[in-house]
C-alpha cells in the first residue's frame, strides 16, 4: 500500500471527481474505483521518487512540529524557497514527510 498523500493534488481531486462521476452514471463499481485510486497512489509515489531530481532549498522559522505513525509534520513561519536563481516568500507553509523508503511503497 502507497501513501495516499497525493489525493488532495490537484490531479488526485480530478481523478476522485472523475471516478465519482462514472460511479453515479454507473459506468465503473465502486470497487474499481478504488482498484483505480489505489494504482494511482502506487504510480505517483513511484514517479515522484524516481523521475523529479529538481532541488529546492528553503529557510524559515519553525512554529511547530509532530511524529506520529512514522510521519513528521511541520508548521513554518516566513519561509524562503530557493532554487538556483528563483525565490518565493511565503507567510506560512506546512510539510508532510513519509518514510520514501518504507518496504510498502
Amino acid at each position: 500500500m502507497a501513501y495516499q498523500l497525493y489525493r488532495n493534488t490537484t490531479l488526485g481531486n480530478s481523478l476522485q471527481e472523475s471516478l465519482d462521476e462514472l460511479i453515479q452514471t454507473q459506468q465503473i463499481t465502486p470497487q474499481l474505483a478504488l482498484q483505480v485510486l489505489l494504482q494511482f497512489d502506487k504510480a505517483i509515489n513511484t514517479a515522484l521518487a524516481n523521475r523529479v531530481r529538481n532541488r529546492v532549498n528553503f529557510r524559515g522559522s519553525l512554529n511547530t512540529y509532530r511524529f506520529c505513525d512514522n510521519v513528521w509534520t511541520f508548521v513554518l513561519n516566513d519561509v524562503e524557497f530557493r532554487e538556483v536563481t528563483d525565490l518565493v516568500k511565503v507567510d506560512k507553509v506546512k510539510i508532510v514527510a513519509c518514510d520514501g523508503k518504507s518496504e510498502w511503497n
